[in-house]
């Protein structure tokens, strides 16, 4: 294990793309969610950040525009709202609380944007402590066939998902993921 010295998080630069692309391969241990990093780079409302340990970059956080299809959904055209993937850190620095400090950063980096919500895929044991809940408290379903406990949801902005039902779509290039 690798001791944790100061940790510094940032945005994202251009010539950041190949040490992200090896974290989130390293994290992961296949090249899916590099790859999907790399096809949604660019596309409007997507937030890219990097953890950076004595200049190595050795974490990464990704988030991308979701929409919400539903009748209960009215008046979306105003709202933001991000899904949160992928999180990755280089085998090394895991279980150091690089995951956690990324996510943090995101998430106040949302709230500063002006993102209305964010909801995740991921371990409710884990998610929960960042404020996250089970999406269908909020009416929300996924378009994955998941566990309902594993799509959870965030308010960034307070009371912005009162009223909304609908199906959460992500962008057509997680689909590549498989």
């Amino acid at each position: 294990m690798i001791k944790l010295s100061p940790i510094k998080i940032r945005a994202e630069k251009s010539e950041d793309i190949p040490a992200v692309r090896r974290v989130n391969v390293a994290a992961f241990g296949r090249e899916g969610e590099a790859n999907l990093v790399d096809m949604l780079r660019g596309v409007a409302f997507t937030f890219s950040f990097v953890a950076v340990k004595s200049g190595q970059i050795v974490g990464h956080i990704f988030f991308s525009p979701v929409t919400i299809a539903g009748a209960g959904v009215n008046n979306l055209d105003d709202v933001l709202v991000l899904g949160l993937a992928p999180v990755a850190v280089l085998p090394d620095y895991q279980r150091q609380g690089i995951g956690s400090l990324l996510i943090q950063h995101g998430l106040k980096e949302c709230d500063r944007l002006g993102v209305s919500a964010v909801v995740v895929l991921g371990y409710p044991e884990y998610y929960r402590r960042f404020g996250f809940r089970p999406a269908k408290e909020k009416g929300l379903g996924c378009e994955y066939p998941v566990p309902d406990e594993v799509f959870m949801a965030l308010e960034i902005k307070r009371g912005a998902m009162e009223g909304w039902s609908g199906t959460v779509k992500y962008r057509s290039e997680f689909n590549s993921l498989g």
